[in-house]
């Protein structure tokens, strides 16, 4: 119990630093994301945290609008994954035959089809911006979700409280919300849980290569293209979005890992057993 609430509240803190970045510049910022009086490359003093860019803008400021950047980018990819996903993976599981193998042969080939392709072709029909991206990410992580959610309702699916349900007749949309959803979510939101990390990593890879939220849009992805070309004179512009965007991908791995142990009854009677 004790490693699951140390690794729980080591991962809330981490993420929750950026969390509160991004809540944060809702309401305060330090400067405009645009005033470039700073003066080019500044280090920190006179009134700027941590320094200027390349540009003469804030460094803080940039590094809490990305923050509000990275964590939209997570949390719309996850929802559209998790809306398309749960809902492919659910028809997967109940259908038969030739629809249930090309259902799983469509969900293995978009598996396989590279995020950063994609996120070109949807550039390509609706222009660089960061609702292209997690669109993108969203789709590319939804094949994911949909064959871990076929996989998890066969297996509930095949339990005998299913043949006495259908036997007694429970319509399908019955026992799919009262038994089939509530046995399989502990595993889904593990599952999303560590799906948001990575769509905070593929935004900033994204933004990195100009597919993500254009300028003045202070991605962090963005803020390490820009700062690669001055890291040796103003090692901070590149630094700063780094730490941050390791930070947050720890720690919501660290609470994907203390959520699949608190939530999941077969993990912790095998580590009892251990």
């Amino acid at each position: 119990m004790k490693r699951r609430s140390l690794t729980l509240w080591t991962g809330a803190v981490l993420a929750g630093l950026v969390v509160l970045l991004a809540l944060v510049s809702l309401v305060w910022l330090p400067y405009d994301p645009a005033d470039t009086s700073g003066g080019r490359l500044a280090g920190p003093g006179d009134g700027h945290l941590i320094g200027t860019d390349k540009l003469g803008r804030d460094l803080f400021t940039q590094l809490m609008t990305g923050s509000r950047i990275a964590l939209e980018a997570g949390l719309g990819s996850v929802l559209i994954a998790a809306l398309i996903g749960v809902t492919l993976g659910v028809l997967a599981a109940y259908a038969q035959g030739w629809f249930d193998d090309t259902l799983s042969a469509l969900l293995d080939i978009l598996i396989a089809f590279p995020t950063l392709l994609l996120a070109m072709l949807i550039v390509a029909a609706r222009s660089a911006t960061l609702g292209s991206a997690i669109l993108a990410i969203g789709l590319a992580q939804s094949a994911v979700v949909a064959r871990l959610t076929r996989i998890l309702v066969k297996r509930v699916l095949a339990q005998d409280y299913i043949t006495a349900a259908r036997t007694s007749g429970t319509s399908w949309p019955r026992i799919t919300a009262g038994h089939v959803l509530p046995n399989i979510w502990p595993t889904l939101v593990v599952n999303l849980a560590l799906q948001f990390g990575l769509a905070v990593l593929a935004e900033a890879g994204l933004s990195y290569l100009g597919l993500g939220a254009p300028p003045p849009n202070a991605s962090w992805g963005r803020m390490l293209q820009e700062a690669q070309a001055t890291f040796t004179t103003a090692p901070a512009g590149a630094l700063a979005p780094g730490v941050l965007l390791v930070l947050l991908v720890i720690g919501v791995n660290l609470i994907a890992d203390g959520l699949r142990d608190v939530l999941d009854p077969t993990t912790r009677r095998g580590r009892a057993a251990a």
